[in-house]
């Protein structure tokens, strides 16, 4: 699998643009305070830790493809950028952070236990757990077909509901969960919005 992260930075052009970018940026700006420590986890080119480095004291970034941290450290010199093993474990004590923020990750996470446990070790007590990911209601699974969503060849390995997502979250020990979608129509929601506290 970290072949498939590393060959795909690989090919991406070097101007990324980020989807709904204004909608993750606000999420942060309601959840993140300045002297918060923060980890970028599944940070990819960087653009979310540059944004964090600019509201918070301590911010590190984390991957798992080397070549996206290699376009991090180039495209923000003097920011935290860390190579993590794939499913192994993240390269930071416990209870160090603030605020673990995830976009677009947990539907790529191979052994979703493994790294939900992971990110709860490293948060502190009442840290907080932000993330984001596609939201696929019943409905547009139900017209569309799920190979829209998850392709054989894909990188999506799991799909969420705000139902299934919260569940999973509350599951794993957080705490006030709340999961909302956004972006396009009612039961039409582009993406979920997740907050829990360790």
């Amino acid at each position: 699998m970290r072949d498939y992260y590393e060959d795909l930075w690989g090919r991406l052009p070097a101007e990324l643009s980020v989807p709904d970018l204004r909608l993750r940026r606000d999420l942060l700006g309601a959840e993140v305070r300045a002297g918060d420590r923060v980890l970028d986890l599944g940070c990819g080119a960087g653009a979310f830790t540059a944004i964090l480095a600019a509201r918070c004291t301590s911010v590190i970034g984390i991957d798992v493809a080397e070549a996206a941290l290699q376009r991090a450290r180039a495209e923000h010199p003097g920011l935290d950028f860390r190579l993590a093993p794939l499913d192994g474990d993240l390269p930071l004590e416990d209870s160090s952070l603030d605020v673990v923020w995830a976009s677009e990750v947990i539907e790529h996470v191979s052994d979703t236990a493994r790294w939900l446990s992971e990110v709860r070790r490293v948060l502190a007590p009442r840290g907080r757990l932000l993330l984001t990911t596609p939201d696929h209601p019943r409905l547009a699974l139900a017209l569309r077909g799920i190979e829209r969503y998850s392709e054989p060849l894909g990188d999506h390995l799991h799909l969420y509901t705000r139902r299934s997502l919260a569940e999973l979250l509350d599951e794993f020990g957080f705490g006030g969960v709340v999961v909302r979608g956004v972006g396009g129509v009612p039961g039409w929601r582009r993406m979920l919005l997740a907050r829990g506290e360790r």
